[in-house]
């Protein structure tokens, strides 16, 4: 089991660790709204920052999908000085339902609304293998 996930958004890599040693190594597919955190709901980018898995969804659109804590009290607190929502729903999940077909293609290019993503394979191996309140952290 993993005691750790680590996101790497500018080598597009999430890995997982167990006792400081890396278990497995993902390349995954990012927010489409560019490499910059996310600042505001709708900005379809993935934010930075350290984080927990709270929440499986076994039903979600994208095959599977671990919810993130975000936003935090400080992602909250920073978007209201900006006078906006910091948004939420940040996932690691699958493909979108229908289309994992694509398999490893789906990181061609940046296609998530924020959310970090997977093929469906890797998905059911970390469904398996990230237990809840699993901390993760998120940087560029």
């Amino acid at each position: 089991m993993a005691d750790s996930i680590v996101v790497e958004k500018s080598t597009h890599r999430m890995s997982l660790f167990k006792d400081g040693q890396v278990l497995r190594t993902y390349q995954v597919s990012l927010g489409r709204g560019g490499p910059e955190p996310k600042s505001r709901e709708g900005d379809a980018r993935t934010p930075e920052g350290t984080y927990f898995i709270d929440r499986r969804n076994p039903r979600s659109c994208c095959h599977l999908a671990l919810h993130i804590s975000y936003p935090s009290a400080a992602d909250v607190a920073a978007a209201r000085a900006r006078g906006v929502s910091a948004g939420s729903d940040v996932e690691i999940h699958g493909i979108r339902n229908g289309l994992g077909w694509l398999g490893r293609w789906h990181r061609a290019m940046d296609w998530t609304s924020g959310c970090i993503a997977v093929t469906n394979s890797e998905m059911d191996e970390i469904w398996r293998v990230v237990p809840d309140r699993t901390p993760i952290v998120i940087r560029h």
